[in-house]
């Protein structure tokens, strides 16, 4: 029976030859406005009741859906102001 040849190990790629990382650009003070729609659910006293009514729906469930609104209004302003900002290559 042959035995298995014995393969070298890889050698790592030393760190000077590595492509440099460029500085993140994602610090925007935009991203600030990303705390509106994570902290405003956690609010319980907005939404823990039955009244108003909107269209039969208790508080709860109509409020609930407004929260994801606010999210995706909140999370697309952030994008488009924060990709303004960067100065980047737009396509």
């Amino acid at each position: 029976m042959a035995e298995p040849a014995e393969s070298a190990p890889a050698e790592p790629v030393p760190v000077a030859d590595a492509v440099p990382a460029e500085r993140r650009s994602d610090h925007s003070s935009w991203n600030w406005l990303l705390l509106i729609p994570i902290v405003l659910p956690l609010l319980t006293f907005i939404y823990n009741r039955e009244t108003p009514r909107l269209f039969g729906f208790p508080a709860f469930y109509w409020l609930q859906l407004m929260f994801i609104f606010v999210g995706v209004v909140t999370t697309t302003l952030v994008y488009q102001m924060s990709r303004k900002r960067s100065g980047g290559v737009r396509r």
